[in-house]
């Protein structure tokens, strides 16, 4: 953790001059190099922000402090801008290092945001100053120990609690995060009618449903991996949303009766449909593609003829498809460096490769799957 002698550090004129002046510059040269003061600090904090150019580029281009901890737990930006509410006022009750804070300041007329570790709370201040958020409070408080003792209002309660334990272990049940939702639950309930509420991808979507049942629960994905289940508990429910951030949205009522596909026909379909990350977590697949492609499984691939529009997910040509056959693979791609894809499948790329013999390459693309009772080889072109 950031110390306050760190954060003093990082703030002094040298130290910043230092770190622009070796923004392009290997952060394990800079640290080796005895000209450059408190070296070690300004390389931890170029390696930091070589890294937020992705993640968080507008903390890149303010050269904002980045702690190292608080970098790996915030939000990415692209994250952060996704939320869907809005207001006059907003109590955010888990600041750390204010990503989703200042993206909460461009939709709130002003932001309350808690931070209870007294080095975090003077960070998060220092980089809304240089990030030009000038409507954002911090307060350096507990949640626990705030919402007991405040009278105020809000439109909005915000919350992305610790997903972490003293001993680093990673957490999913709300009830062992901090602070805890459900136990705070009636209290700010108290301090505003509706509550978004952030938690791990781990996070179960069923589970959502039965803690908040007339809450909108959205699946987040970025670039192809899952990386947040939003609650938003506004009354607005039931509702199941799956967003692949670039791509588009679907949302369905969790409720939905859908009719079973049809006889797997191999010798029909000519595009495979690879639902988004998004749609598997949300186990809305088969919603989805309702319509557009059959699908097999609640959240396997998608099969279609004609090559479907408005899709989340990307499609694949087809060569063939045949049924799985270790033997036959072996001796017709020996030598070959062979791409491997699989969805509701029984074995693993690692144990596929083993009795297969094929190694990892792009010389040719396969998809694995089973439908039914068999398992079937899709020859991707």
């Amino acid at each position: 953790m950031m110390t306050l002698e760190e954060l003093r550090l990082l703030t002094s004129a040298p130290v910043r001059a230092a770190i622009e002046a070796n923004r392009d510059r290997d952060p394990l040269a800079v640290a080796l190099d005895r000209s450059i003061p408190e070296a070690r600090l300004v390389a931890t904090q170029l390696k930091y922000l070589a890294r937020a150019a992705t993640k968080l580029p507008r903390y890149a281009a303010a050269g904002c402090i980045l702690p190292p901890r608080a970098f790996e737990q915030a939000s990415s930006e692209a994250c952060a801008a996704s939320k869907r509410l809005e207001g006059r006022s907003v109590l955010d009750l888990t600041c750390g290092l204010g990503v989703d804070a200042r993206a909460l300041a461009e939709r709130f007329e002003r932001v309350v945001t808690l931070e209870r570790d007294p080095v975090l709370a003077a960070v998060a201040r220092t980089n809304f100053a240089r990030l030009g958020a000038r409507n954002i409070e911090v307060v350096e408080a507990a949640a626990e120990a705030f919402v007991a003792r405040t009278t105020e209002r809000f439109d909005w309660i915000y919350a992305d609690p610790d997903r972490r334990s003293a001993e680093g272990r990673k957490l999913v049940r709300l009830e062992d995060c901090s602070p805890d939702i459900r136990a705070l639950y009636p209290q700010l309930k108290q301090l505003a009618p509706r509550l978004c509420l952030k938690n791990s991808p781990l996070f179960d979507v069923a589970e959502a449903q039965r803690l908040f049942p007339t809450a909108r629960i959205e699946v987040l994905s970025l670039a192809g991996e899952c990386k947040e289940v939003v609650i938003y508990d506004d009354g607005t429910g039931p509702a199941l949303t799956a967003t692949a951030l670039g791509l588009g949205s679907y949302t369905a009522t969790p409720a939905a009766t859908l009719p079973e596909p049809p006889p797997f026909d191999p010798a029909r379909y000519r595009r495979l449909i690879v639902p988004d990350v998004a749609l598997q977590k949300a186990r809305l697949v088969r919603q989805h593609l309702a319509g557009r492609a059959d699908c097999y499984g609640e959240n396997g691939y998608g099969f279609a003829v004609d090559r479907p529009q408005g899709l989340l997910g990307r499609i694949e040509e087809i060569e063939r498809i045949e049924p799985f056959d270790p033997r036959a693979l072996k001796r017709e791609l020996k030598g070959l460096g062979v791409e491997l894809l699989k969805r509701d499948f029984p074995h693993s790329v690692e144990e596929v490769r083993r009795r297969t013999g094929l190694r990892a390459g792009s010389d040719r693309r396969i998809a694995l799957t089973k439908i039914g009772g068999a398992c079937w080889t899709i020859r991707l072109k």
